[in-house]
């Protein structure tokens, strides 16, 4: 469930979003953690995570746990592509390098993000892209540590997930190969009539590309969804690692310092009325009655509350 509140003490303070994880109809994501004291990772394509905390029903501690994050009101990648069916390539070309950049910060600060999708990327006022939905993070993967967990959104898991095996960075950047396919082509690159078969695919058929597309932009998708991770671009020590992204063909036109700084014009602007403007969000969540999950005072009793020391904001604010 998704709550969209106003700061009252900041006049001129955009309006914040009180988020619950709820995912979408269809195929839903996969496994996932408890939530964690998340630092502010500022770096442009990155939500500032708070973890606030309502006032208390009860003197002895707190009843709901909150995410507090700006309200990003361009609507989400895949509200965008459904109305224009596919993006063009200059298009597709700036989100995946802005999300480029976005991962390549949490790789640096050993996360792993592993829910890339057009759901959880969305869209500024001006245009530029924010990551959101971090419930799937891994955190500690630095110098070779690696995990085994199995999580992720079907479409866009990895074949080294998939196998079972250790993995580590590789898994977004397959990721980011399935999203730049579905943006680009309009469809996603394996599908199935179950998650067996469409797992079968992805481990086992080749990839069928448009005729449309540049020669550039098949490339780097190749390069993305190549199966084995130790070849796969943005994983090869020869090539630099994920350095090697930013020197692909397909990326020639971006100049990446200007692109952290947001200083590149994005390609489109989201039609926004007002800041409170709802409009580039499916109706089927706009006009949802707005309900808390009632709170079991039984199990509150039993969290200990130390865990929730630190934290940005602790609720002493109107919000409403």
């Amino acid at each position: 469930m998704i709550f969209m509140v106003w700061h009252h003490s900041v006049s001129q303070q955009p309006s914040l979003t009180l988020t619950i994880k709820r995912c979408r109809q269809g195929r839903a994501a996969l496994g996932g953690q408890g939530y964690s004291q998340w630092p502010r990772l500022t770096v442009p394509g990155v939500w500032y995570l708070l973890a606030p905390l309502p006032p208390s029903r009860q003197p002895s501690g707190v009843d709901r746990l909150f995410f507090v994050m700006e309200y990003v009101n361009g609507g989400d990648l895949m509200f965008q592509i459904q109305r224009s069916r596919k993006f063009d390539e200059p298009r597709s070309r700036f989100y995946a390098a802005e999300v480029t950049s976005a991962l390549m910060f949490l790789h640096q600060h050993g996360v792993i993000y592993r829910d890339l999708k057009l759901d959880n990327i969305l869209l500024d006022a001006e245009g530029h892209c924010k990551l959101a939905d971090f419930g799937m993070c891994k955190e500690g993967i630095l110098n070779g540590v690696t995990t085994t967990t199995f999580c992720g959104t079907p479409d866009y898991i990895a074949p080294e997930i998939l196998q079972e095996l250790e993995y580590g960075p590789s898994v977004d950047w397959w990721a980011l190969g399935v999203l730049m396919y579905e943006m680009m082509a309009g469809q996603p690159p394996f599908e199935a009539d179950n998650e067996d078969d469409l797992f079968e695919s992805i481990l086992h058929d080749d990839v069928l590309y448009p005729v449309w597309l540049s020669k550039e932009a098949v490339s780097i998708l190749k390069a993305f969804m190549t199966k084995s991770p130790n070849k796969r671009l943005g994983c090869v020590v020869a090539q630099g690692m994920e350095e090697a992204i930013k020197v692909h063909p397909f990326f020639k036109e971006i100049d990446w310092e200007l692109l952290e700084q947001r200083k590149i014009k994005p390609p489109f602007k989201p039609r926004i009325k007002t800041k409170r403007d709802v409009n580039n969000f499916d109706q089927d969540f706009t006009r949802e009655e707005p309900v808390l999950t009632p709170v079991d005072d039984a199990i509150i009793k039993q969290i200990n509350q130390d865990e929730f020391k630190g934290f940005s904001y602790c609720g002493e604010e109107t919000l409403s």
